[in-house]
């Protein structure tokens, strides 16, 4: 197949990239590099299936692909509060183009969506018949409600085009190639443990959060995108082992013998105090469920930002 993949030189992006080509498909790779780095996508540049494209997806796109997968929106509060009309710029634009191109070439359209759609939830572990608890105007929203909109019209498009759109709900993901600068709580705290930082807390460190590891999260969107035409409905993406921050801290410390201690500083805005999917849908539909273990994810990405710091590559 061909297959067009936004947000291509992201952390996930190339992941995606990377599976894709070892499946003997071809491979154009979109990004603006706001975000994403070359680095992720340097060991792809020689494979003779592989085209990158710096392109800015809130402007047009043309070609004929089999699949789009639309991976193109800053995922980092960090990012995407920085820049936050362009966020939503992607998100509505970027999108709206994206599945217009599936519409011309009849293309099945993957779109990367967030548990970020649920917001602060009243209801725990997240089903996605649950239709959130999102601020609208806090500074979060151009991200949740960015995805949210995004959501909104890959289902228009379903409806009115037929496009054939695959919605995943993708809960915290890590793993290799996230860079040191990511800003979110796994990057984060092992980059403050290997340099012997106090690893910063926001808040109490007794909200919650579920994280997936990235081989996990390819496999279950792949799976997800492959799945029968009828199935429209958005699907959770995630692990639902629920930790503490907390206890991802003290799991850190632990597994990379720094001297760390734990720092709290003042809750950031709309910081949802709980994060876990309800992965019925995924199991029935996809048969799938992660894998790999939180301390086993943990112990490649320690490695991967090891290397990072040695200034290896």
């Amino acid at each position: 197949m061909h297959i067009l993949i936004a947000g291509a030189a992201g952390f996930l992006g190339s992941h995606l990239c990377q599976r894709l080509l070892a499946e003997g498909n071809r491979v154009t790779g979109l990004d603006n590099l706001s975000t994403g780095r070359m680095q992720n996508l340097a060991p792809l540049m020689d494979e003779p299936g592989f085209r990158f494209v710096e392109h800015d997806i809130v402007e047009p796109f043309t070609g004929a692909f089999d699949w789009i997968f639309n991976f193109a929106c800053p995922a980092s509060p960090l990012h995407y509060q920085a820049d936050s009309l362009g966020t939503l710029r992607t998100c509505f634009l970027g999108t709206y183009n994206l599945l217009d191109l599936a519409r011309k070439c009849s293309g099945r359209f993957f779109q990367a969506s967030t548990s970020e759609v649920y917001g602060d939830p009243q209801t725990n572990p997240q089903h996605e018949d649950y239709y959130g608890n999102v601020n609208p105007f806090g500074p979060r929203a151009c991200y949740d409600e960015g995805k949210r909109v995004a959501e909104t019209l890959c289902f228009e498009f379903s409806r009115k085009h037929l496009v054939a759109v695959k919605v995943a709900r993708i809960f915290n993901t890590y793993g290799p190639r996230m860079s040191l600068e990511d800003g979110r709580v796994v990057s984060n705290f092992i980059v403050q443990a290997l340099r012997d930082e106090d690893l910063m807390i926001y808040g109490s460190g007794e909200q919650t959060r579920s994280f997936c590891y990235v081989e996990d999260l390819v496999e279950g969107s792949l799976k997800l995108m492959a799945s029968p035409s009828g199935l429209i409905e958005p699907v959770n993406l995630g692990n639902p082992e629920e930790f503490t921050i907390r206890e991802l801290a003290t799991i850190v410390i632990e597994m990379t013998g720094a001297r760390s201690r734990l720092s709290h500083v003042e809750a950031a805005a709309d910081d949802p105090q709980q994060r876990r999917p309800d992965l019925t849908r995924a199991k029935n539909l996809l048969g799938w469920e992660p894998a790999i273990p939180l301390r086993e994810g943990l112990a490649r990405t320690i490695a991967y930002f090891r290397n990072e710091l040695a200034g290896g590559r």
